[in-house]
């Protein structure tokens, strides 16, 4: 006997990425820069604004390569205690 094969699409497992980074840290770099642009409105703005589009980018990649979830796993983890104490909680039976 043997097993039924599913197709799955490959969208469902793929991470949700925008330029090679996270979707949402992505599109932050992107209205911090054009926050930048438009709030300042000269040409050497616009170029830090375009380094700093950049070097965001390529942080994101990076960071995304390592683990395409990794800003998520990190909030959930700071919510975490450092040390939890080997003993039961003080009213439990």
């Amino acid at each position: 006997m043997s097993l039924r094969r599913t197709p799955l699409s490959r969208a469902l497992n793929r991470p949700n990425l925008i330029a090679g980074g996270e979707r949402k840290l992505v599109l932050l770099a992107a209205l911090i820069c054009f926050a930048l642009i438009f709030s300042a409105l000269n040409w050497i703005t616009a170029l830090a604004a375009i380094f700093i589009w950049f070097g965001a980018i390529a942080a994101l990649r990076q960071m995304a390569k390592a683990d395409p979830q990794m800003s998520e796993i990190y909030l959930r983890s700071i919510k975490y205690q450092g040390y939890y104490p080997a003993r039961p909680k003080p009213f439990h039976k």
